[in-house]
Parts: structure tokens; sequence; C-alpha cells
């Protein structure tokens, strides 16, 4: 066994460290099995040409709330939906004022960077 102090962060460890000798090293308990694959999600959905000005997720996420539905008429600025992203609350505001034509998530939905979120026309 050897003997070694370690700084980390400021803070200083003793650490012992045991020799292998001979290549062979202790047995080891065999490791956990992996957790099986999350579910792919749905392929974003794409707006339709000359439909409007399209407003995508800027990062990854969940939709924490969505303000507004098809048909309503909203203002530039204003919050259309909540997207939560990295334990904060980003607030997705309309880029324009208009009718909203299409509204393409729900509440609780997790989206990726880019995918459509709604259509204002």
């Amino acid at each position: 066994m050897k003997k070694y102090n370690v700084n980390v962060n400021g803070t200083m460890y003793e650490v012992t460290v045991e020799e292998v000798v001979g290549g062979a090293a202790p047995v080891a308990a065999p490791a956990p099995a992996a957790a099986p694959a999350p579910a792919a999600a749905p392929a974003p959905v794409a707006a339709p040409a000359g439909a409007g000005e399209t407003v995508s997720s800027p990062m990854p996420g969940t939709i924490l709330s969505v303000n507004v539905n098809v048909g309503d008429t909203v203002a530039e600025g204003q919050v259309l939906m909540v997207l939560e992203a990295m334990k904060m609350e980003n607030e997705i505001m309309a880029p324009k004022a208009g009718t909203v034509t299409s509204v393409a998530v729900q509440k609780g939905a997790t989206v990726e960077s880019g995918t459509l979120l709604c259509v204002i026309g």
C-alpha cells in the first residue's frame, strides 16, 4: 500500500493505493446491467410552406405550459409557451404579431432543438 496526499479544489485528501503485483487485479463485482434505452421521440413536424412564421424550440427541454391556441391573436413579444431546460424556465415569445395558425406541441411534451412549436400567420 502507498499513501498519497491529493489536492482537489483546495481540499487536501490522504488516499491509500494498493499496488498490484504480477498484473493480476483483484476481482471486482460485475458491473450492473445497462438501463434500457428511452423510446425515440416523434419526429418534428414540419410547417407547410408559406404558412407563416414558424416558432421553433431554441434548445432541448420539456414544455411546461402552452399559453396560446389555434386562432388566438398574439402581439410581438407575447409569451407563447414556457420551456423548461436545465432546470430553468424559458419563455418562448412571439417573434411577430399575428394569428396562431397551428400549435404543434402540448404541455408535458419533450422537445429537441429546432422542434416546431407553433406557427404564426
